[in-house]
């Protein structure tokens, strides 16, 4: 047997008799610290280092209830975007000490809403939600700490990127390259209500106000690939047939797809033609990585996970003290989108 499987675990006990105060008040410093002065909360946490006090953590949530469990909802992980967000709230754990459960809800309510029992189930303390498919009337329901990312969120909280700004910086790196007709590629699927419809608002709006040539198009950029791709090859060959001999600047709604988009214009004419810029939306590893590197917008995602994470933790602690002071209106934190220049508008510069 190893020497820690030797050594004596400390209990309640022991840490009564060092400090002097009794099992009770060991126990409201695990259960409710609100309720203990913060001398006294110091003097138990110096005992614990000092006993090197290892907790149980099972005990810990059949006393209390409170099972340092997150859940998220996820829509797919097909989308660079999605797994890299994922990527960074799980990361969290360092700092802010809470677990995840994780489910992939791809876009089916009913699909959800079990996933959603199973996680109440777990009796987990807060919810991320980054899929669109619920309500956030419906969210708001469940009674728990709840925040979105980046979709509807009238009546929770949420942690969003500034899209609008976002898509003027996009269409403004296009226009400055003189681009003889600006192209903006979107979801069908993004409705008013959503963040991501700030980048059409953009969009428009600079095109509008610079009396820019332009267009929106209108794609089916969802699950599965091979659908998004039949769409984006649609959409090539009807821009190839319609401005020719034209410098084409190409906003995206998305690096992945931005990603889908270049590898079909390289497989056409064996490199991206002199008369197509490209940009995406995220920052998403694929848009470093790919064949040639996109300029993008950058949603900073490491930041609104953390923020998002932070957020939640915020209003799961509040609900710990002896009296809480609970949100009377949803939370919305806006993290500012950074513009990235990459191989795809800046050829002439970096080649």
């Amino acid at each position: 047997m190893s020497n820690y499987e030797k050594k004596k675990k400390v209990t309640f006990d022991d840490i009564a008799k060092y400090t002097g105060f009794s099992k009770t008040t060991i126990s409201r410093y695990f259960n409710a610290p609100d309720s203990l002065t913060l001398e006294n909360q110091e003097i138990i946490a110096n005992a614990l280092l000092s006993l090197d006090y290892k907790e149980n953590k099972v005990a810990r949530i059949l006393a209390n209830g409170k099972t340092e469990f997150i859940g998220i909802i996820i829509p797919n992980l097909l989308n660079h975007y999605y797994s890299e967000m994922l990527n960074q709230i799980l990361l969290t754990y360092e700092r802010f000490g809470y677990k995840f459960l994780v489910f992939v809800g791809n876009e089916q309510e009913e699909a959800e809403r079990q996933y959603i029992r199973e996680l109440l189930a777990y009796n987990i303390e807060g919810l991320i939600v980054l899929s669109p498919t619920l309500s956030s009337r419906e969210l708001a329901d469940l009674q728990i700490p709840i925040v979105t990312i980046e979709r509807e969120d009238r009546y929770v909280s949420s942690v969003n990127t500034d899209n609008y700004m976002g898509g003027v910086q996009a269409t403004s790196l296009l226009a400055k390259h003189d681009c003889n007709i600006l192209i903006h590629i979107n979801s069908v699927f993004v409705t008013p209500e959503r963040p991501a419809y700030g980048r059409i608002k953009g969009f428009l709006n600079l095109c509008e106000e610079k009396k820019l040539a332009h267009r929106l198009i209108y794609a089916a950029l969802n699950n599965p690939f091979e659908e998004t791709q039949k769409s984006l090859v649609g959409i090539l060959e009807e821009v190839d047939a319609s401005y020719t001999g034209l410098k084409k600047g190409i906003f995206i709604s998305g690096d992945t797809h931005a990603n889908v988009f270049l590898n079909l214009l390289i497989r056409k004419y064996g490199s991206l033609p002199d008369d197509y810029l490209l940009v995406g939306f995220d920052d998403s590893p694929i848009s470093r990585e790919a064949v040639i590197p996109i300029s993008t917008v950058g949603q900073q995602i490491d930041k609104m996970a953390y923020e998002a994470v932070s957020l939640l933790v915020e209003q799961m602690e509040e609900r710990k003290k002896r009296r809480p002071v609970l949100l009377t209106e949803p939370v919305h934190k806006i993290i500012t989108p950074i513009l990235i220049r990459r191989e795809t508008t800046e050829k002439a510069t970096l080649s």
